[in-house]
């Protein structure tokens, strides 16, 4: 199969990549900076310069592909849903223009809103103008991503996290290698069905309580966690330099998943994946503090 992968230095695409390449596949990797792709990888692929925002590029880089593992760039400008509608016009094209037979789009947990969840719009956008595609679309809705404390660390060295979400309230948390391997499964699979929405919620449902205590455990150093309401979270965004529409956006991934909202798969052998946080904190997060 000649399968496109987009982001493959990503925290899933890293994954992705080798998975194809262990399966036998010689896998097209779609990215801004070819350079960055690490010379033993590249000694397996092929690697094609694409900027994701960029129909003509995209369809260019994907000519004679069957299957892509699609994922929106992140927002970058001052208008997230802007930069998302760019790259999902870009995908669309590409799919029409080269009967793209198969799309596994990197969705999120949320999506199913449609509307209210911030950067999680785009994604959503992305989702239904695939539907409408002539491809066959896995979306993968994807819980937590562990690797987001690697944006923390920190805040975890100095033993105190900061959430605006319930301190109580279970979520899903998932491994960015588990996903990858959902989505190779779903990039090789002969299924013919249209449209399948496919999530991943990990090995559990974590609170932020219980993943402070597991940090403590895992790291030999006592961790807390605090609520924050949402004006101090936005105000830490616009510190750390966001445009206020993109501070909105980000902040908006958790108030507008954070009332009553229940993904709209349950979890089930379907949707659990193997990775306990536990041990991707030895893995991937301990050995960088």
């Amino acid at each position: 199969m000649e399968i496109a992968v987009t982001t493959p230095q990503g925290n899933v695409g890293r994954h992705l990549t080798r998975m194809l390449i262990r399966a036998g596949i010689r896998p097209r990797l779609l990215t801004r900076h070819p350079d960055d792709i690490p010379a033993d990888v590249a000694e397996y692929t092929e690697v094609v310069a694409m900027d994701s925002r960029d129909p003509r590029q995209v369809e260019a880089a994907t000519t004679g592909v069957e299957a892509v593992y699609w994922v929106d760039p992140p927002a970058d400008s001052s208008d997230p849903l802007a930069d998302y509608r760019r790259a999902t016009e870009s995908i669309v094209a590409a799919v029409e223009a080269n009967r793209i037979g198969r799309v596994v789009f990197q969705s999120s947990v949320g999506a199913e809103k449609r509307h209210g969840a911030g950067e999680i719009d785009g994604l959503a956008e992305t989702e239904v103008a695939l539907d409408r595609s002539s491809a066959r679309v896995t979306h993968l809705r994807c819980g937590y991503f562990f690797s987001n404390l690697l944006f923390m660390t920190e805040s975890v060295r100095a033993g105190m996290l900061q959430t605006v979400l319930p301190l109580d309230a279970p979520m899903s948390w998932v491994a960015p290698r588990d996903i990858a391997e959902v989505a190779a499964l779903a990039l090789m699979s002969r299924d013919e069905t249209e449209r399948r929405v496919q999530a991943v919620h990990g090995a559990e449902d974590l609170t932020w309580a219980e993943v402070a205590g597991i940090l403590t455990q895992e790291l030999g150093r006592e961790v807390r966690v605090e609520r924050i309401s949402d004006g101090d979270q936005r105000d830490l965004y616009l510190r750390q330099g966001m445009p206020p529409a993109m501070a909105d956006a980000v902040l908006e991934m958790s108030t507008g998943l954070r009332d009553g909202f229940e993904p709209e798969q349950e979890r089930s052998i379907v949707t659990t994946t193997p990775t306990p946080l536990r041990s991707w904190i030895r893995e991937e997060l301990r050995p960088l503090l």
